[in-house]
């Protein structure tokens, strides 16, 4: 009796996963801005569907949040094998949820809601997603955007008739609305207000207009946490809220916010942009009862001030 052979027929052979690639940490970064400048032949869509599949590690830990901030040294893994049962929510977490509301905290990275790029993996999708588990006719309707690469707290209706209460009595109703912005240089002033008409040009791109009145009027407030000679940490409330409103005017005053490019920035310090919703409070459009709601400082925020570097706020 012949004795058959363990080699595989041609065209039955099993594959061989395509290896795993490793990058060793070079400068401090956010994972996302990492893995686009470093991954080559994959786009930002791709390497998030990887992230969301569990692709990714970090020193050999599966690592799907945005914004994990890398270390020099550590080793970035890329698997391009799919990990079954994938994280549910991704580049998101729920902070608050009732029958009327979800008060959810984005990653940089991630979109509110859907371009003619990328129509799957927003908040808003995943949110959508997330309620109809429960109920397949159940909905979510967005409130505020954040801008893609602004991290913090966003607020989402779960009926047309709560967002549009809330969209309404929007000035009234919110009580407190602040962000932490880490800008370039050394802000001088403590505090300070800017004022502007802002307008938007052909290229999508918002602008202040030299001319009162001509445009939306717009009134930012910040404070001075912490600075040194090369960058300040702000924090900033908005007494308005236009497109891009805090991004113009940092940009206005001389300190563009780090890593944004789009506004004049040079620096690339924390692989992000620095700007972060960090407090929404606000009345209950059924209960009205006041909430209120922080995420916390990034730490990528506070790295350019670890050293003994800055000079304390009066």
């Amino acid at each position: 009796m012949n004795k058959k052979s363990s080699k595989p027929r041609s065209g039955t052979a099993k594959r061989t996963p395509a290896p795993a690639k490793s990058y060793t940490v070079q400068e401090a970064a956010e994972l996302l801005p990492f893995l686009i400048s470093t991954i080559g032949g994959q786009g930002r869509n791709s390497i998030k569907s990887m992230l969301a599949r569990g692709q990714i590690s970090v020193d050999g830990r599966a690592e799907t949040a945005y914004n994990y901030s890398l270390r020099p040294g550590q080793t970035v893994t890329v698997s391009k094998e799919r990990i079954e049962a994938p994280p549910r929510l991704v580049g998101l977490t729920i902070v608050y949820e009732d029958d009327h509301l979800i008060i959810a905290n984005k990653e940089a990275g991630l979109l509110s809601i859907a371009t003619e790029q990328e129509k799957e993996l927003t908040a808003y999708r995943q949110l959508m997603d997330h309620v109809r588990q429960e109920n397949p006719a159940n909905r979510v309707f967005i409130v505020h955007r954040l801008d893609r690469d602004t991290s913090g707290i966003m607020m989402f209706a779960k009926s047309e008739a709560v967002q549009q209460e809330l969209q309404n009595r929007w000035q009234d109703a919110v009580k407190e609305r602040s962000y932490i912005a880490l800008v370039e240089g050394e802000v001088k002033k403590a505090e300070g207000t800017v004022t502007s008409w802002l307008k938007e040009s052909k290229t999508l791109k918002m602008y202040s207009s030299p001319y009162p009145g001509d445009g939306q009027h717009a009134v930012t407030h910040y404070k001075r946490l912490q600075s040194n000679k090369q960058f300040t940490l702000l924090e900033v409330r908005l007494e308005t809220g236009r497109k891009n409103q805090i991004r113009v005017h940092m940009q206005d005053i001389g300190h563009p916010i780090v890593g944004d490019k789009k506004y004049r920035s040079k620096s690339k310090e924390i692989g992000r942009l620095g700007l972060h919703a960090f407090v929404l409070a606000f009345e209950h459009p059924v209960t009205k009862e006041v909430m209120r709601f922080e995420s916390p400082i990034p730490r990528a925020f506070l790295n350019p001030f670890r050293n003994g570097m800055q000079s304390p706020s009066p």
